[in-house]
Formats: structure tokens, C-alpha cells, sequence
């Protein structure tokens, strides 16, 4: 058996070499629009010269020849120069994750501009500060998207290009290996039960800087494996590996677990849904983890 969790430190210092010195001098040619495209397939050889044809004569942008002949949609412009800007997202129709990750394939609609609003408060309150890496999302009952905002805003910090990691705590009802198509044999669990290590972390295909751990197999135990010391352990490892962490939790109501995990990894995020989430039962969980000197970093209502 490995050791469980092993910290490691990160290089930080900034090196220009050669390479990047010729890059700024010579641009990447795989980088304009049209090479992008053809890539992706919306495009072929003959469509990108009639564009080409097209730009020249009426000395306009590539996008807007390629628009104005009916070859492509203001969405593909918007996938390019997302893709020479290095901002991952995907398409509808890739399959890599569920359609619910409307981070993934719908980035700029008012919906996700809504979480932008979000995940920039939480980079003010929370992330903005070396110590504060750890956030609990939790919410008093089921249904009421703590598992569909933790997945959305893991997509949405990994593309700032933070390290990100999702964490889903929630053993007993586990979601986020199903939103983000990823097996679930080996995860959290293991971990706590001494049957796997931080190997169980799992990169996402399709955004370079975001990571999951999954729950991992159902165990008996879920509160007493959260009470072992070795989660205390994972979190001291997770937050020097990465720079955000989200951990999706149980309903608080119905399970202690929630508080269990916010007591041991930092500040909790609350939230409710409209018409849905009972006030009282809001006002006895926020009671509770202020009672017990658990940070609570904001509150949200989803209406989603």
C-alpha cells in the first residue's frame, strides 16, 4: 500500500525561454480561426478558401466573410476565439459531459453569467486569500442543486486556470461522476478506508486544469469514515496541489455529514432553491454551523 497522502510544493518561478520568444514573434498558424475550425471539422479545405476569397475582397474579418456566405454561425466565432483565447468549452453533441453543465457547452448565456457573477464573489470573499483554498457547498435537502452549482462552478474556476478540484463527499447519493462521465470504482471512500490513495483523483478530459474525486464505492459507514483522521490528511494534501477546492456534500437535514466535512475543510457556501427550499429549515442549518465556528462564506438562492 501507497501512503495515502504525500504534500508536495510548488515551483513557482516564471521562465521565458526560446521558445516563448518566438512564439510572441512568430504566431502559431494552428491558432487562427479558420486552422481551428477545419480542426474541429466545421469547416473543410474548399469552405475555408471561399471564406478566404472573401475576406480579401471585402477586407473584412475572417468570421464575418465566413457568416455573411452562410458557412458558419455566430456560435462557431464564439467556439474559435474561445479556443485562441484558451478558454475551454465544449460543443453540444461532444458527449464528454452531461448536458446539465451549462458551464461546459453554453458559457456565454445568461445563465452562466449569472455564476460568473458568483464565482467572482467568491474569488473576493473566499479564494482571494493563500489560506482560503477549501469550500463546502450545502444545502438543507435534496433537489436543490448543490451537486449541479458545485459541477458548474468547478468548470467555471478551472477556466480562470486555477487548479481545481470537485470533490463529492456526498457517499451516499453521489452525482458527480454521472454529470461528468467518469468511473466510479475507486474515490473518496476508498481513500478513508485505506484502500486506495490520491491516485483516486481523476483528471477531466475536457478542461485541462479541472480534477474529480469521486465518492467512490457505497460504504456502510459514510459518517465515520469522514471522522477518520485521514480526511483531515486530504485536505492538507488538496490544498497545496491545488488552488480551488469544492467539496459536494449529503443533504444536511436528513445526514450529519455535511457539517463533518465543513468543520474539517474551511467555509461553508449555503444553498437553497426558490420555492422549494423551507425557511426554517435554512435558518436551523445556518444556526447550527454558526454555532459551531464554521465560516459561512455566502448564501445563494438557485433558480435552476
Amino acid at each position: 500500500m501507497q501512503t495515502p497522502l504525500q504534500a508536495t510544493s510548488k515551483n513557482t518561478s516564471l521562465k521565458i525561454d526560446h521558445t516563448t520568444i518566438q512564439q510572441i514573434q512568430q504566431p502559431n498558424a494552428e491558432h487562427a480561426i479558420g486552422a481551428i475550425l477545419v480542426k474541429s471539422g466545421k469547416l473543410d479545405a474548399e469552405k475555408t478558401e471561399h471564406i478566404l476569397q472573401r475576406q480579401r475582397l471585402k477586407r473584412i474579418p475572417f468570421g464575418e466573410a465566413a457568416i455573411q456566405l452562410g458557412l458558419l454561425k455566430e456560435d462557431d466565432i464564439r467556439f474559435a476565439l474561445a479556443r485562441q483565447y484558451h478558454f475551454p468549452y465544449l460543443t453540444h453533441g461532444d458527449g464528454a459531459v452531461s448536458d446539465e453543465l451549462v458551464a461546459a457547452y453554453q458559457p456565454f448565456s445568461m445563465q452562466v453569467e449569472g455564476l460568473r457573477v458568483l464565482r467572482s464573489q467568491l474569488m473576493l470573499r473566499w479564494f482571494g486569500t493563500p489560506e482560503n483554498k477549501t469550500m463546502t457547498l450545502i444545502s438543507p435537502g435534496s433537489g436543490e442543486g448543490r451537486s449541479y452549482l458545485a459541477a458548474n462552478l468547478a468548470i467555471m474556476f478551472s477556466q480562470l486556470g486555477k487548479r481545481t478540484l470537485l470533490i463529492d463527499a456526498d457517499m451516499r447519493h453521489p452525482r458527480q461522476h454521472t454529470l461528468f462521465k467518469l468511473p466510479n470504482q475507486i474515490g473518496l471512500s476508498s481513500i478513508l478506508s485505506i484502500r486506495s490513495d490520491a491516485s483516486s483523483i481523476q483528471r477531466v478530459p475536457a478542461f485541462v486544469d479541472l480534477s474529480l474525486l469521486t465518492a467512490g464505492p457505497t460504504p456502510p459507514n459514510p459518517q465515520e469514515l469522514l471522522g477518520h483522521p485521514l480526511f483531515n490528511s486530504l485536505m492538507a494534501y488538496v490544498g497545496v496541489e491545488f488552488d480551488v477546492v469544492l467539496i459536494d456534500t449529503p443533504a444536511a437535514t436528513d445526514y450529519a455529514d455535511a457539517t463533518t466535512i465543513a468543520m474539517r475543510s474551511g467555509g461553508a457556501l449555503l444553498i437553497s432553491r426558490q420555492d422549494k427550499t423551507a425557511l426554517n429549515d435554512m435558518r436551523q442549518m445556518t444556526d447550527s454551523l454558526t454555532r459551531i465556528g464554521i465560516p459561512i462564506v455566502g448564501a445563494v438562492i438557485n433558480h435552476f
